[in-house]
């Protein structure tokens, strides 16, 4: 069950959970017991229906304590694992809000009653944490609007009040842009520091290493058109630029506007409408670019089936050329593809120049932010180390960022 002061973001943060546990194959579904607030149950219903989350709510009904025990039963007996109930937004003031969540709380016990708080209003959630506290069992917390100038510090204090840990935070107002609180992770990123657990996390979710076919291929340094398009699609599963690129050492947090952040994910959707538009012989052929080259009049097919400009497709072809480079040069490192330390399987100076193929790719603001080639061959040491450390194999870790970054870069010019 949510609670929380209107305007927080409660109904938001509801829909995002239950999309981050569906995520992780947990059958989810959502209550809007919020009659209060006027479009309450619409703003639930169209997250759910964006994130095809079941859910339940009534217009015409006025008693939030008969919806929510109606929902919750309904999700029960079909069986869902994970059941949240949005009630209505409130502050210590209004007394009779507070007597309504009290009931709602009796009437369907729920085994986690969780606050959600904005980190905007700083020392001023305290006094509303304790008032929420003393009424009913806070069991966890949320930090909302964590995406601002806000960093959090008086919602942290004011969780002291609640005596309840925080469990997620909320980074943006995209269903994605949620996170698993980690208080480690998240005092680097404070500190601007980045940080390298949560990025080898994001790149292991992608089970680089499961795809054997894609593996044989790095392995004897090919690289199809096709492989790209997978790559990049890997690249939008990791969630918002800024965010991955908040977990980079030396990026500060507002490094990536929202603006040129939907700039780049637009760039990237567009490269991979352009290879929509090839047929099978173009994405799968070993020659790439080259295959273009030879017959022009397929870069022009191609840019009509897409709707761009024939430069358009020459740019796409170049970033491809410059992706099967690094390839090429991976395939000649046998011993990237043996798990435990990199330094010690690999020759210093094919590190160096793989490194150099990398930064070839990146957008040089990102490259200077990192501090150059130095900085890349820090962040790559990091990279091995947490990947070590979480259990993961040499190869996953540096293919999936490299592939990430060259993404980036291939995003903005």
């Amino acid at each position: 069950m949510f609670v929380g002061l209107q305007g927080s973001g409660k109904t938001t943060s509801c829909a995002k959970l239950a999309y981050w546990y569906q995520r992780k194959g947990m059958k989810t579904a959502l209550v809007c017991a919020d009659t209060f607030r006027a479009g309450a149950f619409d703003q639930l219903k169209q997250n759910a229906t964006k994130a095809r989350i079941p859910f339940y709510g009534d217009y015409t009904e006025s008693d939030p304590t008969k919806i929510a025990v109606e929902g919750v039963q309904k999700f029960k007996d079909e069986n869902f694992e994970l059941i949240i109930v949005d009630t209505s937004g409130r502050h210590k003031q209004e007394e009779s809000l507070f007597e309504e969540m009290l009931e709602v709380s009796n009437a369907i016990s729920p085994d986690n009653i969780v606050f959600v708080m904005d980190a905007s209003i700083g020392q001023a959630c305290e006094a509303q944490a304790r008032a929420f506290k003393s009424k009913v069992n806070v069991a966890s917390v949320i930090i909302t609007k964590l995406d601002g100038h806000a960093r959090g510090g008086g919602a942290l204090s004011a969780v002291a009040a609640t005596q309840s840990p925080v469990i997620f935070i909320g980074t943006g107002e995209q269903i994605d842009e949620f996170e698993q609180f980690k208080a480690k992770s998240f005092v680097s990123k404070l500190l601007g520091m980045g940080d390298m657990d949560s990025l080898i996390e994001k790149v292991n979710e992608l089970k680089l290493e499961d795809n054997e076919e894609l593996i044989e291929k790095l392995k004897h340094g090919q690289f199809t058109i096709r492989d790209m398009y997978e790559q990049f699609q890997n690249i939008m599963k990791m969630g918002p630029f800024g965010q991955i690129m908040n977990m980079i050492p030396g990026f500060p947090p507002d490094f990536m506007s929202k603006g040129g952040e939907q700039e780049s994910m637009s760039r990237l959707k567009k490269m991979m409408t352009i290879m929509d538009s090839m047929c099978d012989e173009e994405l799968d052929s070993r020659e790439g670019a080259k295959l273009f080259q030879r017959q022009a009049t397929r870069t022009a097919r191609v840019a009509r089936g897409s709707g761009v400009s024939k430069q358009e497709v020459s740019d796409l072809l170049t970033q491809y050329t410059k992706f099967a480079a690094v390839v090429k040069k991976m395939g000649g490192m046998k011993g990237l593809f043996k798990g435990g330390d990199m330094s010690k399987n690999v020759n210093p100076s094919q590190m160096a120049t793989l490194n150099q193929q990398m930064a070839k790719m990146m957008d040089p603001r990102v490259l200077q932010q990192m501090g150059g080639m130095a900085g890349i061959q820090n962040m790559m040491k990091q990279l091995q180390g947490a990947a070590g450390g979480a259990g993961g194999g040499g190869l996953g870790g540096l293919e999936g960022l490299g592939k990430m970054m060259g993404g980036m870069g291939g995003g903005k010019r």
